[in-house]
């Protein structure tokens, strides 16, 4: 897996509309099935179909980055592959493209983003030989539907209920991140780094975006505690939307003005309102979501049609990333289920991604990029972090994920200033 994480760091990605997902556990190890190679089955010929989510895939985000690694996977293997973009961002559209990708003879179809789980509630069963694949799909988004569905009233809950009366997951497999983890390597980085003023900018207040920015405040607060610091703040909002607009690039003003230092911008395109108002103030800084995003940010700070050494110069404004190991997960289980002949290992399953490895973090499903946080000797360095991963994994160090609460509730020595929704 390390070789496919390498190649998805080297890509350029941008931040991902995070998805929704249920509450999980305080585990900080992921229950990822096990990938210890087999002979394949000889099941007849795959062909591998990716069905995307909300935009392209040039998107940067969750859908190239799912694209590139079915697109790796599939040329690696000489496996017909191809991609189908619904029309519309509703069910019925996904549900369109799912039954077109099925009726062209594409037989293991990937999702990426927590919107899919009304399709797979009204598609999968329609097509029991298809194994589907979905990424940041958690039981809640199948629940929504599928309790809708057969006439009661969901209580957005999901330890509530019984997945299995209500969904069929005898052809699905879907994995969901603890972004909590990410997000608290991220904070914490960001405080060891010198930072005292902070913000977080959410894009929808979906539960994986909340788990993120609740891990970023456990990440400031545990970062401060260590330093004995009680002088640090963290701005909290959320967009509204996955994009960011003018109205969301004045808060930023207003942030970034009154003394803000570094936002972590976790929502989609809202990224670019944290760019925007940064490019502004003499050293303020952002933080990436989902992959490496100090080139994607860079990119967009220097302009269309910018040179390299224009947009190099703006490879400081990213501070870190808190990320998701998409490709790898893409690539390893497309790998594992058809070249391993494994899928009995998969389906029916719900798998939480988190740490594989106390001593590698380049080998987690979480983590922030090796090369381009901007590590600093006597604060925070490779080492210091490659400690701290160590102590999350061992338990030491526990990260809560739970989004019942307010973001105040992490704190304890810093400040947290909670505006609530812009939109």
């Amino acid at each position: 897996m390390k070789k496919f994480l390498a190649l998805t760091l080297a890509l350029v990605m941008s931040l991902s509309l995070v998805a929704c997902g249920d509450k999980k556990t305080d585990d900080t190890k992921t229950d990822a099935p096990d990938q210890t190679e087999q002979p394949a089955e000889n099941e007849g010929a795959y062909k591998v179909a990716m069905i995307t989510d909300y935009g392209d895939i040039t998107d940067q985000s969750f859908n190239q980055t799912t694209y590139e690694a079915c697109k790796a996977f599939a040329e690696d293997n000489d496996i017909e592959f191809n991609y189908f973009k619904p029309v519309g961002d509703n069910t019925a559209d996904r549900v369109a493209m799912i039954e077109k990708a099925a009726d062209e003879g594409y037989n293991v179809i990937v999702m990426p983003g927590y919107a899919f789980g009304g399709a797979i509630v009204e598609a999968a069963p329609e097509f029991p030989d298809v194994k589907f694949i979905a990424l940041d799909v958690a039981a809640g988004d199948l629940l929504e539907t599928a309790v809708a569905k057969a006439g009661e009233s969901y209580d957005y809950t999901p330890e509530n209920w019984d997945l299995s009366k209500y969904v069929d997951m005898s052809n699905v497999y879907c994995a969901v991140y603890q972004e909590e983890l990410c997000g608290y390597m991220a904070g914490y980085a960001a405080v060891k780094l010198g930072y005292k003023n902070l913000g977080f900018l959410g894009g929808m207040a979906v539960p994986a975006v909340v788990r993120y920015g609740y891990g970023f405040v456990q990440g400031v607060n545990a970062a401060a505690a260590d330093m004995s610091l009680t002088d640090v703040k963290v701005n909290y909002v959320y967009g509204g939307k996955f994009s960011g607009d003018a109205d969301i690039t004045a808060v930023m003003d207003t942030w970034y003005n009154n003394g803000t230092e570094v936002v972590f911008a976790c929502g989609g395109g809202i990224f670019t309102s944290a760019v925007d108002a940064a490019k502004k103030v003499n050293g303020a800084k952002v933080i990436g979501v989902d992959v490496d995003q100090a080139g994607v940010i860079a990119s967009y700070a220097a302009g269309e049609g910018a040179d390299q050494a224009t947009i190099d110069g703006y490879k400081a404004l990213t501070v870190t990333s808190a990320m998701k190991g998409l490709y790898p997960a893409t690539f390893d289980t497309l790998t594992d289920v058809i070249v391993n002949g494994k899928w009995d290992n998969y389906k029916g399953k719900i798998v939480t991604l988190g740490l594989v490895s106390a001593d590698d973090p380049t080998l987690n499903y979480v983590q922030i990029p090796m090369e381009s946080t901007q590590w600093k000797d006597g604060a925070f360095t490779k080492d210091d972090y490659k400690t701290m991963v160590k102590a999350m994994f061992d338990g030491t160090v526990k990260v809560s994920n739970d989004t019942s609460k307010d973001a105040k509730d992490f704190a304890t020595v810093i400040t947290v200033d909670d505006q609530g929704q812009i939109k």
